[in-house]
């Protein structure tokens, strides 16, 4: 005869068949139950923070949105520039003309340097004779002449102008007295620069010509007067004796002088 089991037997047959069940059901439900006490509690804070009152001051801007900014969070320094718009006298303020930009001023050309003023060509050379005579004696230094006073053949380099003692001897061109002067066999002798290495010789003066040192002559200034000082021409009447040279080398006379 059966015996009749109790509820309690029953219940831990049920538990030992199963338990395996049962305790992955208890784990499921522990874990749904924290996970909703975790979520309350999260849904707590935060509904606390919202519901506490904000302190601050509104500002009000011309979008007529409020804006509440909390007095925690630093607030912005507030422009001095008025919010209205600026007024059509400011929009419409004229800007400065830009002035022309400067122009810098042309630099002068280069110019080549002035060219030397070229010395004045000196004028052509007037010539005359310096005195009107007799040619007594020719020019001649390629060939010998027979001198009468000193007795023998030599060169001679001028015109010996025969004339009477006292003519008066003219510069034979412009220039400029180079030197005035005694040689032992000419005499009293005066020179003359012509330039262009040109002298002209005036020999067998008067003691005192008229002309000195440096002073300046034109054609046919009187330089002096015909004399008797050549002592190397002493046996030859009056004359002039009359020499030219072009750098320091006798020239004929009669290739200057008028025909």
């Amino acid at each position: 005869m059966n015996k009749k089991r109790s509820w309690l037997e029953k219940f831990s047959d049920f538990i030992a068949g199963k338990g395996f069940y049962l305790v992955v059901l208890v784990c499921v439900a522990a874990i749904a139950l924290s996970g909703f006490y975790l979520v309350q509690g999260i849904r707590g804070v935060q509904g606390g923070q919202d519901d506490q009152p904000v302190s601050g001051t509104a500002h009000i801007t011309e979008s007529g949105a409020p804006v509440v900014k909390p007095s925690a969070a630093p607030t912005a320094k507030p422009s001095a520039a008025p919010t209205a718009a600026p007024t059509a006298a400011a929009t419409a303020a004229p800007t400065a003309k830009p002035s022309a930009a400067p122009t810098a001023a042309p630099t002068a050309a280069p110019t080549a340097p002035p060219a030397a003023t070229p010395a004045p060509t000196p004028a052509a050379l007037v010539f005359t004779w310096p005195v009107n005579g007799r040619v007594a004696a020719e020019f001649s230094v390629d060939a010998l002449a027979y001198d009468v006073t000193m007795g023998d053949w030599r060169t001679h380099p001028g015109l010996d102008l025969a004339v009477d003692v006292g003519t008066k001897v003219k510069a034979a061109a412009a220039g400029t007295v180079k030197s005035v002067g005694q040689d032992d066999l000419l005499g009293t002798v005066v020179t003359i620069d012509h330039g262009d290495g040109l002298i002209s010789e005036y020999a067998n003066l008067a003691a005192v010509p008229t002309v000195k040192e440096g002073d300046s002559v034109m054609t046919g200034d009187v330089i002096g007067a015909v004399g008797t000082t050549a002592a190397g021409e002493s046996g030859q009447a009056g004359h002039l004796h009359f020499a030219m040279y072009r750098d320091n080398r006798a020239v004929d006379p009669r290739d200057y002088l008028p025909q």
